[in-house]
């Protein structure tokens, strides 16, 4: 089985405002783009479990031109909260290293 980064440049997480929080997956190249892409396993669901919202407040984007993948979500709590553990969201990505995708075609 295949990692993230068999697929991925970089993966990353970030804020994207106070009260949102954000996933980039760059691709290496065109054909690990697309096989990533393919496999469907960046969606919705897995974000909606992992972060536990809701499905619906979930926005995945796939940027063909850039080989990436986006994601967006609202931070579990609002940065600066005294309840938040990352104040710059650039940890969140972690469980996602763990995901097991099929080998690379």
């Amino acid at each position: 089985m295949a990692t993230l980064l068999d697929y991925c440049s970089l993966v990353r997480s970030k804020n994207a405002g106070p009260f949102t929080l954000t996933f980039d997956f760059m691709c290496r190249d065109q054909h690990t783009y697309e096989a990533l892409t393919n496999t469907a396993i960046l969606n919705r669901a897995l974000f909606a479990g992992l972060f536990n919202t809701s499905e619906h407040e979930i926005q995945v984007v796939n940027h063909p031109l850039a080989l990436a993948v986006k994601v967006s979500l609202p931070r579990p709590c609002v940065q600066g909260d005294l309840h938040d553990s990352d104040c710059y969201a650039g940890q969140q990505y972690a469980p996602l290293m763990e995901l097991r995708l099929p080998e690379l075609p």
